[in-house]
């Protein structure tokens, strides 16, 4: 079955576009701390507003079985078209932290029907070289997840609403890419009715609830390190005060450069297996996790930045692997759900280790908190590793 080239190049576009809206706040958080007088914890909680958001719309679409009853693009577009406009409304100058909160919660809940309904509409697209259309997808998502903080360099001297304006009007852009120029896929099985026992009768299936326990470990590490990622830097400059960093800029390319990690993935999985390159990126990773206390105390802040990139390239590139042996393994009837499930239960596990690191970091200077992050690329390796012979590989 012949597909459209562009089809492909759309979606990652759009999901670039539409992800954008996910560290908004993030990339505005100094501003937002000043402007709304909130407390230092706030980047954690906020951070974890969009968290719990997006687990209580996984956790909607999957019940509801949202992206398998109805059109994966037009979910995708409605949920663009939200999400933006709960971005937006962060630049309310009335608002109060709990309403700030509500504003983060909203935008990850309507984030859940952009993210894994995207690898829904790529999945029923591409049935052969699921992994390398991934990771083209969750490239996607690393750029559009850095995006703000490049956007809040390049418009320094801007007011700070700038940044929230332009991620809500290119996340409405993705939108209409989709709605307009990607109809549903012809791999697609519409599922004809509400299934309620979905949500957990797709683990009964032994090698998804492998893919998803490796997927779970990756979780742990990824969005808490994302989020760090800026307090990284400024604490590498307490301890060195001769060193200063545009911390925005070198947020960007820590977290963006994932993205070619991710395409790279991609390609070698297609010659040596999704859970062989999958295990390497859990590894390096890890390893990155443990080596992190001595790295702080490095005189050198070139190889400091050096090893935050290889950290930011090993800490995404089994995302795209993992996510497409969840896809493979799931039933086809409901792999919308299945893979909206995944992501629920994968972003609950991300709350727990970002709220973890944020209580660390309010209450010791210690460069050994990062060391917890590690806990997760250690479940993944330990996971795959008992199932290397599996028909995953």
């Amino acid at each position: 079955m012949k597909i459209s080239k562009s089809i492909l190049p759309l979606i990652v576009i759009a999901q670039f576009c539409c992800t954008s809206l996910w560290f908004a706040g993030n990339a505005v958080m100094p501003q937002l701390l000043v402007q709304f007088d909130l407390f230092p914890g706030a980047l954690g909680h906020l951070t974890s507003a969009v968290q719990i958001g997006f687990i209580a719309g996984t956790l909607l679409f999957a019940v509801l079985s949202f992206a398998d009853r109805f059109s994966p693009s037009r979910v995708f577009f409605v949920s663009a078209l939200l999400g933006a406009g709960f971005n937006l409304a962060v630049i309310w100058e009335g608002h109060s932290f709990m309403s700030l909160i509500s504003c983060r919660v909203m935008t990850g809940v309507f984030l859940a029907g952009i993210y894994p309904v995207g690898m829904k509409i790529a999945a029923d697209y591409y049935q052969k070289g699921l992994g390398k259309s991934l990771g083209f997808l969750v490239g996607a998502l690393v750029i559009g997840t850095a995006f703000p903080h490049l956007l809040s360099d390049l418009t320094t001297g801007m007011v700070w609403e700038s940044v929230l304006i332009l991620t809500s009007v290119i996340a409405v852009f993705g939108g209409v890419l989709i709605f307009c120029f990607v109809p549903d896929g012809p791999y697609r099985q519409q599922s004809q009715q509400l299934q309620l026992s979905a949500f957990w009768s797709v683990f009964k299936v032994r090698d998804f609830r492998i893919a998803a326990l490796g997927y779970f470990g990756h979780m742990w590490e990824l969005y808490a390190f994302w989020a760090f990622v800026p307090v990284m830097l400024s604490l590498y400059e307490q301890f060195h005060p001769d060193t200063t960093f545009n911390i925005a800029l070198l947020s960007f390319l820590i977290i963006g450069v994932g993205s070619l990690s991710c395409v790279c993935a991609g390609y070698l999985s297609q010659r040596f297996g999704a859970q062989r390159i999958a295990s390497l990126a859990l590894a390096i990773s890890g390893s990155c996790c443990l080596l992190s206390p001595w790295m702080f105390g490095l005189e050198n802040e070139v190889l400091f930045i050096c090893f935050l990139l290889v950290w930011g390239l090993a800490v995404i590139a089994d995302s795209p692997l993992l996510s497409s042996l969840v896809a493979q393994q799931a039933p086809a009837a409901i792999k919308g759900t299945a893979l909206t499930i995944v992501n629920c239960i994968g972003f609950a596990i991300t709350i727990v280790s970002i709220q973890l690191l944020n209580g660390l970091n309010l209450n010791t200077l210690s460069t050994n908190i990062y060391l917890v992050l590690a806990l997760g690329p250690v479940l993944g390796l330990v996971v795959l590793w008992l199932n290397s012979k599996s028909v995953l590989s």
